[in-house]
């Protein structure tokens, strides 16, 4: 299995130590589950984002509608 070497502070260190200790793991499977959950959070608000951005492209007319003064003014293009 891939490994990764992570530096820490001497206060980061002694904190995970400390953390470790009180949940009753390994300092191995601390740092690793606080790995799983900030991938686990990154997927989540991207796969929310893409759907939010799909709805609204499906729904754009009607934003538009609702929300006329939100719009943007169409670009102005100038003859040389």
């Amino acid at each position: 299995m891939p490994a990764l070497n992570v530096e820490f502070s001497e206060r980061e260190l002694a904190d995970l130590r400390q953390i470790a200790k009180e949940r009753g793991t390994s300092m191995k499977a601390l740092v690793r589950e606080a790995a799983a959950a900030d991938i686990a959070r990154h997927r989540a608000l991207k796969e929310g984002a893409e759907t939010f951005r799909a709805f609204f492209t499906a729904h754009a007319e009607e934003f538009a509608a609702a929300f006329p003064e939100d719009e943007a003014a169409p670009a102005r293009t100038e003859a040389a």
